[in-house]
């Protein structure tokens, strides 16, 4: 009797110790071991002809009472220096193959009226065009990165562009973009030749795609010292013959890029339900989700490896995010969804993963910037606010341009539901000054997490500039009325010894920490 009672104790001992064990995760990040930049353009974002991405968003116009610079709101570009935008895509989307850019330059009341038919049916005006978007990356001082037309325009259109933009000299177009008030060309450095020609560009097959993209890209020329990067139209979500089918057929000197599109939301295309309202096992779907772009890019770049083993090709997933209804009583194709503690657990988990990818994973485009999708700024008349996915990208901008560390991580799981993802997620960089940033997820609503980071390589001193992103609720969310519910706070709860940094990790939240 005295024997069973001392198992039955020591099983409840054990399960008693397995309770407190699942309430701790350890990681290991080999501070002397990275050997791949983290390159500053996954950090990139994405503006296209949709909703008030553009009017009203970003523009207003020169005449307009809000402050601007040349029509851009300075608000928004305040904002988009402070996080150090790398790049901006641009037309679109679906909209830039319907985008005609002729129609978008010269004099504004001479330019072309047109109907998007993508996004809502409204009038496009095209008084933000071509010397307007690439103005206003030069006032950002990001990269622009050019969506051209394969679905409805033609190869002397797309090459007239690239010369329009580029050409320094004699030329019919570089003389046109004087006409109209540009003696000198921009930089452009990013090019896509064509989006989603598998659906909204042009309902193509991946071998009809390859032939055109070898076509369109060989007459958008290297004009002085302006290099073009080219980046061929890639799959949709899954699609690996896609894939397969353009590496095989297209040569590697003939694309700095293949994209990827993938959506993060939680019920499939027909039942992507409410941006703010949602129930627990819904948020944990939701977060199993944006996982799934480990995997996804996890095959992708094991079909490009086959064909590009040094990895010269860049994954370039330029539209990411979380795409849910829109908001009660706004336009259905205007796209326009509200942005909670939740999206920010989804920007973290991705970037997370890019960065994990970073060898081949070296531009990528969250949508949209503005007013549409998963934004980091929403604006309503002279009025502004910062999303909880903006604060995100202001506590990782650390991590542009540093090198990745490698990480392991051993996480108890979360589950609710039938639905189960890691407890904890990290990535780990170190800067051109030899600061290592860490960065934590806890995605669990209801408990904290001891988190143990071993930092292995480097004689760490001190801990020191931590950020914290949390909030009450996960469906908490900033208003217009109530802009700063959720923003960056100082963050206290750690501790350094014997290279040890130890974190206690509030319940939904996210935690970046520099360590020297």
């Amino acid at each position: 009797m005295l024997r069973t009672l001392s198992l039955i104790a020591t099983i409840g001992i054990a399960a008693l110790s397995s309770i407190a064990v699942a309430q701790e995760a350890s990681i290991v990040v080999n501070a002397d071991q990275g050997k791949v930049k983290i390159s500053r353009h996954i950090y990139g974002h994405f503006s296209e002809h949709l909703g008030h991405c553009i009017y009203g968003g970003m523009y207003v116009g020169e005449n307009s009472p809000i402050p601007n610079t040349n029509g851009v709101r300075n608000d928004v570009i305040d904002a988009l220096k402070n996080i150090k935008i790398p790049n901006l895509r641009w037309p679109g989307g679906c909209f830039a193959d319907e985008y005609h850019w002729m129609d978008g330059i010269g004099p504004k009341e001479n330019r072309s009226r047109m109907v998007n038919t993508h996004w809502g049916g409204v009038v496009e005006d095209n008084s933000f065009g071509t010397n307007e978007f690439l103005n206003m990356c030069e006032e950002l001082g990001c990269e622009p990165y050019i969506c051209g037309n394969v679905g409805s325009g033609s190869v002397e259109e797309m090459s007239k562009w690239v010369e329009y933009m580029t050409f320094d000299g004699e030329s019919p177009m570089a003389n046109l973009r004087k006409q109209n008030g540009r003696e000198k060309p921009w930089k452009v450095s990013f090019l896509a030749v064509g989006n989603e020609s598998w659906g909204c560009g042009g309902n193509m097959t991946p071998d009809f795609y390859a032939q055109n993209y070898r076509r369109y890209q060989t007459f958008c020329r290297n004009y002085g010292d302006n290099h073009l990067l080219k980046v061929a139209g890639g799959a949709n979500v899954d699609d690996y013959n896609w894939t397969e089918t353009i590496m095989k057929n297209v040569p590697l000197n003939q694309m700095w890029g293949l994209s990827l599109h993938y959506y993060t939301h939680p019920g499939g295309w027909d039942n992507k339900g409410s941006a703010t309202q949602f129930t627990d096992e819904k948020y944990v779907e939701t977060l199993k989700r944006a996982h799934h772009m480990d995997e996804l890019v996890t095959r992708h770049d094991a079909i490009m490896t086959k064909y590009d083993p040094k990895k010269r090709v860049a994954l370039v997933v330029d539209e990411w995010g979380s795409w849910y209804d829109v908001e009660p009583g706004t336009n259905p194709g205007f796209l326009f969804q509200q942005n909670t503690m939740r999206d920010a657990m989804i920007a973290a988990i991705t970037l997370n993963i890019f960065h994990a990818h970073a060898d081949r994973v070296r531009m990528a485009n969250i949508a949209q910037i503005v007013n549409v999708l998963q934004a980091v700024i929403l604006t309503d008349g002279e009025k502004m606010i910062l999303t909880p996915t903006y604060h995100i990208f202001d506590m990782y901008k650390v991590h542009q341009d540093a090198t990745a560390l490698p990480i392991s991580v051993n996480t108890p799981d979360y589950t609710k539901g039938k639905f189960t993802i890691p407890q904890v997620s990290a990535t780990a960089s170190k800067d051109a000054n030899g600061v290592v940033h860490v960065s934590l997820t806890n995605v669990s609503l209801e408990k904290s997490i001891k988190v143990s980071v071993d930092i292995r390589g480097m004689k760490t001193k001190t801990a020191s500039e931590a950020q914290l992103l949390t909030a009450k609720n996960i469906a908490d969310h900033n208003t217009f009325d109530e802009p700063h519910t959720i923003e960056l706070a100082q963050f206290s709860d750690y501790k350094l010894k014997d290279n040890v940094l130890t974190v206690t990790l509030p319940a939904k939240s996210v935690v970046t920490i520099a360590v020297k």
